[in-house]
């Protein structure tokens, strides 16, 4: 409760007895706390499991969930491994998802980006993009999706549809719905597949999808081509370039082939926004990008680099006219 109290602590890992650790803006590092001894360890495992309504045992020897009642301190997810599946003794691991609050100023003062490219950010939401926020884990994608969600003008209606709560811009017209796991039993599962189609039905003006990490990218991308325009979502990636790869797997999995997954895309999506943790802990936009087909498949163009416009920037400045906006760039 200590670690997770910590507003600067985003994970605590314990991979043994002796070894308790914390990732956050200092990067990783290893805590004084000590269990008494692996029993104790997976004693705690198992108590959390049970508090996430999940369960942990010898014949279910692992667990993935969220636990409830964390407060102030956000959503915890769990996830816990015992032996002999973790060869070394049981694993614990605490992702504490805080709700994302900052907007763009507070971003471009703690250095994600210049004054120069935040009025670009805030162009691509008045031109009504979509686009997707691209990154690794603890990238500061929720962050940056959650800061431009605030430049939303107050008319606009924004339904998300998220699995933890991490999302909260300053808009009044923003409605959150949040996914459920299956209970002990396995029933009352309700999935982003499902709240996608279920925010359609809500008059949305724009359609947000916290995290694609399934067939829900299938329904967005319908939305996104059926006149709901400058929806946005975040997607892990390790670079831009990867993201229609990233998407193709998700595709597959709601049963939309390879062929179609580039077809919607390529209509649907606009630019691709990638967050970066930098060394020292900083989240950094570090480039931009916009989609382009070719063919039957889509790239990724980059467009800005590192504050630096590269030879495909008139692409993104089309986007813009197209729209009969004067282009940021």
């Amino acid at each position: 409760e200590e670690l997770i109290a910590d507003e600067a602590v985003t994970d605590v890992l314990v991979t043994a007895p002796d070894q308790v650790w914390v990732d956050g803006a200092e990067g990783l590092r290893r805590t004084r706390i000590r269990f008494a001894d692996e029993s104790a360890v997976r004693r705690l495992a198992q108590r959390l499991a049970l508090a996430a309504g999940r369960r942990l045992d010898d014949a279910q020897p692992y667990v993935d969930g969220w636990l409830p009642g964390v407060g102030p301190h956000g959503r915890v997810r769990l996830h816990a491994v015992l032996p002999p599946v973790a060869a070394d003794g049981t694993c614990i691991a605490l992702r504490v998802l805080r709700q994302a609050t900052f907007d763009l100023q507070q971003l471009h003062r703690s250095g994600a980006f210049d004054a120069e490219t935040a009025r670009v950010l805030e162009a691509i939401v008045s031109a009504r993009l979509a686009f997707l926020v691209s990154g690794g884990t603890g990238a500061g994608k929720s962050t940056l999706l959650g800061a431009l969600l605030g430049v939303v003008p107050a008319r606009e209606r924004v339904v998300c549809v998220e699995d933890a709560q991490e999302l909260a811009p300053r808009h009044p017209q923003f409605v959150r719905l949040v996914s459920r796991p299956p209970n002990i039993e396995g029933a009352g599962e309700i999935t982003l597949h499902d709240l996608v189609r279920q925010a359609l039905r809500m008059r949305p003006d724009r359609l947000v999808v916290g995290e694609v990490r399934g067939g829900e990218v299938v329904p967005m991308l319908n939305a996104l081509n059926t006149g709901h325009e400058g929806g946005a979502a975040t997607v892990h990636a390790n670079a831009p370039a990867e993201v229609p790869a990233r998407l193709e797997g998700l595709a597959a999995l709601g049963g939309l082939s390879r062929e179609g997954l580039h077809s919607q895309l390529a209509a649907a999506v606009h630019v691709v926004l990638h967050m970066r943790r930098q060394d020292g802990g900083v989240r950094a936009l570090t480039e931009i990008g916009v989609l382009h087909r070719e063919t039957t498949l889509v790239r990724v163009l980059p467009v800005w680099q590192r504050g630096t416009w590269t030879e495909h920037a008139d692409r993104f400045a089309e986007l813009f006219r197209a729209r009969g906006v004067q282009p940021p760039c």
